[in-house]
């Protein structure tokens, strides 16, 4: 009888399964997390606003204070067992709201620590995860990879807060805790079982022997993204994203609740719906990075950004302005897996093993960097002027946000280029540059 597995491409990868399968669960249960960390402080705790809000500060701290560090120690050490460790030790600290919970001694300090910690795991496992796949898999297939991994991601925020909302409306969200750290702790034993080991970790004595310290490590991971002009385009064009980005979600359910009337079934409804962008990207990117070429799939991702638009320009009634933001977010969902999955996969392809955690984490403290900065002045201009001013100025710059890919050398590329090949920057060189051939054309998945 013939087996109902398809045989194609990563789905007979048995170590690239395991991560994938890992990955997925992860998704599902930071999930729950995410809600229900918040709803134990607003609902079992009943702390003001002020206090709710200074745990979502607390949670996001880690990603500014440790991205670049944590880039450091994943290329010094084996990313397999940072993994591992991140997950158990996030099992571990969500393990301890429902034991607090239940001998009636749980206080919003302890949500604090918890979120502050199981934040810092958080970025040493998101910069691990994103290094380690470009030496699990062949260069050829770290295209099709992301596009698993981001399949799995796109469900998450698609099912993801349905199943959390009714674990937490059946369990209470402090016991919705405990099944997500029973999550973290499977998703921990996937990873345990993958067997290929990584090659060309630094030994300790290497370090010593090139006088190797935390500072001219991360000087070098800094000169190597500042100084590779694609990966200082790509970083460009999301920073620009990211930022403008921020600057409308700081306020865009205020203006869609309070301008447009909106009520929270229509908001639900209207996400929902869009969501089904992140899931549609996530299944397609694969074949329209083969078809139209790299560089073209990350322009055409970013390019999605002018659909920002729609949302300023919409009627001010609800039922009319409904079709036109569900539209909106839908094409922005697409574009971004389309634009994540391309870019991501370029940067692991032309970066070597020895920096992918630096790349990764200098890439992730610029272009997350900017998010505080766009909510705040978001939030200013919605208080100053008119909540559609402030929705315009963000529209616009999200819509503009392709603009440093067309100036820059990718938006023509077929393949990910061998970077040896033309006349890299003087930063580059200071960074040792060593890149890989080019990338043939991705297997369909």
């Amino acid at each position: 009888m013939r087996s109902l597995w398809p045989r194609g491409g990563l789905w007979r990868h048995g170590d690239f399964l395991k991560l994938w399968s890992a990955e997925t669960i992860s998704q599902f249960g930071s999930q729950v997390t995410g809600l229900a960390l918040p709803l134990v402080a607003v609902i079992t705790l009943g702390v003001s606003a002020f206090e709710v809000s200074a745990l979502l500060v607390v949670e996001f701290a880690p990603f500014l204070l440790f991205s670049l560090p944590a880039g450091v120690w994943v290329d010094r050490l084996p990313r397999r067992p940072i993994l591992i460790i991140g997950d158990l030790a996030r099992a571990v600290l969500l393990a301890t709201i429902p034991v607090a919970y239940a001998l009636d001694a749980l206080t919003i300090w302890q949500l604090y620590v918890v979120g502050f910690l199981f934040g810092i795991c958080t970025v040493f496992f998101d910069v691990a995860y994103q290094s380690y796949l470009p030496s699990l898999v062949e260069r050829t297939q770290l295209v099709e990879g992301n596009s698993k991994l981001e399949i799995s991601r796109s469900g998450a925020q698609l099912g993801g807060p349905a199943i959390a909302g009714v674990l937490i409306e059946i369990l209470k969200a402090p016991v919705a805790l405990l099944l997500d750290a029973i999550s973290f702790l499977a998703s921990g034993l996937f990873v345990l079982g993958i067997r290929k080991r990584e090659e060309n970790v630094p030994t300790r004595e290497e370090r010593r022997e090139q006088k190797s310290s935390m500072k001219t490590e991360l000087a070098e991971g800094l000169r190597w993204v500042l100084g590779n002009r694609y990966l200082r385009t790509i970083a460009s064009c999301t920073a620009t994203f990211n930022f403008f980005g921020s600057l409308m979600g700081a306020i865009l359910i205020v203006y869609l609740v309070r301008s447009l009337e909106m009520s929270p079934s229509m908001l639900g409804l209207l996400f929902a719906i869009s969501n089904v962008g992140y899931l549609a990207g996530a299944l397609t990117s694969n074949r329209i990075a083969s078809k139209i070429g790299v560089g073209p799939a990350i322009w055409a991702g970013a390019l999605c950004g002018i659909a920002m638009l729609l949302v300023p320009f919409a009627p001010q009634d609800a039922n009319d302005a409904f079709v036109w933001i569900v539209v909106a977010e839908t094409i922005i969902a697409f574009g971004v897996v389309l634009y994540n999955v391309t870019q991501v996969s370029m940067r692991q392809a032309i970066t070597p093993e020895r920096l992918q955690g630096r790349m990764n984490s200098v890439m992730r403290f610029i272009v997350w960097g900017v998010m505080p900065l766009g909510t705040l002045l978001g939030g200013s201009l919605g208080t100053i002027f008119e909540l559609r001013t402030a929705i315009w100025a963000g529209a616009i710059g999200v819509a503009l946000a392709w603009v440093p890919l067309l100036l820059g050398p990718i938006w023509s590329l077929r393949e990910v280029p061998d970077v040896g090949d033309e006349p890299p920057d003087r930063l580059a060189q200071d960074a040792g540059e060593v890149v890989p051939g080019p990338l043939p054309q991705p297997e369909e998945t």
